[in-house]
């Protein structure tokens, strides 16, 4: 009874009263017809609140995303189609969707009754300049009567999950001799190198190592040939975001997420093999090495690690290019890092600095470059795009403080 009471609108009570009060006057005067009148009054919303309630289980919910993974700033359309499953004409529906308080306002929307086995739809957009994972729903209906004297809320269970990733900037594609971070030979190739025999040589291409030199071919075709044994790391790179906490102001980790992002979607664009690995180790793939690396950096938070010895022992483990995005570096852990790298695959270090004429960048980015990585420091998220073209024009081992100033100058 107390379910039914609270399911009446301010009619339908208005009703009960009137139909309440007409009964008792009726028996205290004695009148019947007023009792009559009083009895149908109170029983016309009785019954409504009876149908309404009746009805309100026999709506199906069904929501669609597009697209369910989007990157910050931009917007998703959600779309909600209810359905009536019953053989009764519902009333007027009044639908509002549950919305989490960074996508927006919880959205309205009113439904003319549905007729037995038909259906409505709804579409709205939504979205954030802030990354997560966000929970949309559930859609909760008012399940009005005909006369307006019961208004019901039903629940539905089914949500959508709505992922925002960090904001994408585009990258450019490496110019002619550029090949360092991969060349016209797609795929994923190892050529065996266990002797001379087996080398499979080809043209020498401005930027190659002289050490590559494969001589006697040189001598058979009149021109520098080089081996291609190092083909497999062209196709395969190990990305690597320093999370720690004390790296970074919280603008600043923002713009790592970002970064790494970036380059990851840039990577996966290009073809490349590529795993991603932060602070605390490797981070495991599930399905592809974008979707992996843009759900995870969705939720990421810094982590408490105080050393990069978690990361440093993963990126041991594999091999290929390195790219690392790091934060407040000292001098020895660039040390560390910079033995990360294997063999003559190229390592890229984007140091992330609030002032990149610090001391302590400056050092940093010295001891990296000193090692043969390629180095540039970004400030902020409009400079990444030109610091990222920068280093293919930067020569392996060149001096750190010429690239930091034109990476900064953007």
């Amino acid at each position: 009874m107390r379910g039914v009471l609270g399911a009446l609108t301010v009619r339908g009570r208005s009703f009960v009263a009137a139909g309440a009060a007409g009964i008792i006057c009726g028996l205290l005067i004695p009148e019947p017809d007023l009792v009559r009148i009083g009895a149908l009054l109170l029983a016309l919303p009785l019954l409504s609140a009876f149908g309404a309630g009746r009805a309100r289980y026999r709506l199906s919910c069904l929501r669609t995303a597009s697209p369910a993974r989007l990157p910050a700033g931009e917007t998703a359309s959600l779309t909600i189609r209810l359905t009536n499953v019953s053989r009764l004409r519902t009333g007027l529906l009044l639908a509002e969707d549950t919305v989490p308080y960074a996508l927006g306002s919880r959205p309205r929307f009113l439904l003319e009754g549905i007729g037995a086995g038909g259906s409505r739809s709804y579409t709205y957009q939504l979205g954030s300049d802030a990354r997560g994972r966000y929970t949309v729903g559930p859609l909760r209906v008012r399940v009005a009567d005909s006369f307006g004297l019961v208004s019901i809320t039903r629940a539905f269970t089914s949500t959508s999950v709505l992922t925002i990733t960090p904001r994408l900037i585009p990258l450019a594609r490496p110019p002619l001799g550029g090949y360092w971070l991969g060349d016209s030979e797609h795929g994923r190739r190892s050529i065996a190198a266990s002797g001379e025999d087996d080398v499979a040589p080809r043209a020498y291409r401005t930027g190659d190592s002289l050490q590559r030199v494969h001589w006697r071919s040189t001598a058979r075709y009149g021109e520098l040939m080089v081996r291609r044994e190092e083909q497999y790391w062209r196709n395969t790179a190990s990305l690597f975001l320093d999370t720690r906490r004390a790296s970074y102001s919280s603008p600043m980790f923002e713009l790592a997420v970002t970064a790494a992002a970036s380059i990851g979607v840039h990577l996966a664009g290009e073809g490349f093999d590529a795993r991603f690995v932060t602070a605390d180790g490797e981070v495991p793939r599930q399905g592809t090495f974008r979707d992996t690396l843009l759900d995870i950096l969705a939720v990421l938070r810094p982590s408490r690690a105080v050393s990069l010895e978690a990361g440093l022992r993963a990126l041991g483990t594999g091999g290929g290019q390195l790219i690392a995005v790091l934060g407040d570096l000292s001098p020895a852990q660039a040390r560390e890092l910079a033995t990360a790298r294997r063999g003559t695959a190229p390592g890229v270090a984007l140091l992330l600095a609030e002032n990149p004429a610090g001391s302590g960048v400056v050092a940093s980015a010295q001891v990296l470059a000193g090692a043969g990585w390629r180095v540039a420091v970004v400030p902020d998220a409009a400079r990444l795009a030109a610091a990222w073209q920068e280093l293919y024009r930067a020569s392996p081992g060149g001096p750190a403080g010429a690239l930091t100033t034109e990476a900064s100058r953007g």
